[in-house]
């Protein structure tokens, strides 16, 4: 079991390490293509060699890492022991945790996974959790509150680059869109922090690859005053233009994540971590 995170919130935390080390959040995906091309067989072994590879590449050498826990979880208990034990020792290392396990139910089950992740007592608590609010952002109330309660945070899914999700996100209601919903319960929940000239902790996820999408349905990402995970960046086509385009004003929140892009220096500790630590400081440059 872990102790409480701090007396401080995880904005602050998240704004302290990304001053120090830049704004990459850099993605633990290891699915099979990836730990196949490191030459690891894609069982529980080659995933810990994978896993703790990751680890002291990042480790107090980027402040932000995103585990997706769907590829631990794929090899069931022994797969998210190993998720466990690289959570630990990410955020003993000082090097903040945002799981992306896209959670997201109501009443007892939601405050269940809540516990299970972002309590002062779970098994590997990490700093913020990816929620997905698809029942109703209100229905994300357990997270948003015992994430406030223990100085972590949420990324509310708000606008993602799957062609899937517009039939979702831009549907309007009362001249409302479903995005824009996501994006005023951010707001809400952040408003004490922007009163005290704080970053909040109530994050969004908009992928990089949106193009026109915050333009189109009036999205006013700054007045969200969360950060912003960026997923998208690199391997997946984002650009310094589309980052650009996509947040605008809201630039100095954006947490790009980039997963292959970095991952594919590997094998080896060290072209790892100067990969991730180069593309952090050239995502620095874009993001001034």
């Amino acid at each position: 079991m872990t102790s409480a995170v701090t007396t401080t919130t995880f904005g602050e935390r998240l704004r302290a390490a990304t001053d120090s080390f830049g704004p990459l959040c850099a993605g633990i995906d290891p699915h099979r293509s990836l730990v196949e091309s490191w030459g690891l067989t894609y069982d529980v072994d080659g995933l810990t060699r994978f896993t703790e590879t990751c680890v002291e590449a990042f480790a107090g050498h980027v402040g932000v890492v995103k585990p997706q826990s769907a590829f631990f979880e794929v090899f069931g208990s022994r797969g998210v022991a190993v998720l466990e034990r690289a959570v630990l020792a990410l955020c003993e290392s000082g090097t903040l945790v945002v799981l992306d396990g896209k959670r997201g139910d109501i009443g007892s089950t939601m405050a269940a996974y809540a516990e299970a992740y972002l309590a002062d007592d779970a098994v590997a608590p990490a700093d913020a959790l990816t929620v997905s609010p698809y029942l109703g952002f209100e229905a994300l109330r357990p997270a948003l509150d015992l994430a406030a309660g223990t100085g972590r945070g949420v990324f509310v899914l708000g606008l993602t680059s799957n062609p899937e999700g517009r039939s979702v996100q831009h549907a309007r209601l009362r001249d409302v869109s479903v995005a824009e919903t996501m994006v005023r319960g951010a707001e809400a929940e952040n408003a004490q922090a922007r009163s005290q000239g704080r970053l909040g902790s109530v994050g969004l996820v908009v992928g990089a690859t949106v193009g026109s999408a915050v333009q189109e349905l009036g999205l006013d990402l700054a007045a969200c005053n969360g950060p912003l995970l960026a997923p998208g960046v690199g391997a997946q086509g984002g650009t310094s233009e589309d980052l650009r385009r996509v947040f605008g004003d809201a630039l100095p929140n954006v947490l790009p994540s980039s997963s292959r892009d970095v991952l594919s220096a590997g094998p080896g500790v060290e072209p790892l971590r100067e990969q991730a630590v180069r593309t952090s400081a050239n995502l620095a440059e874009i993001l001034r």
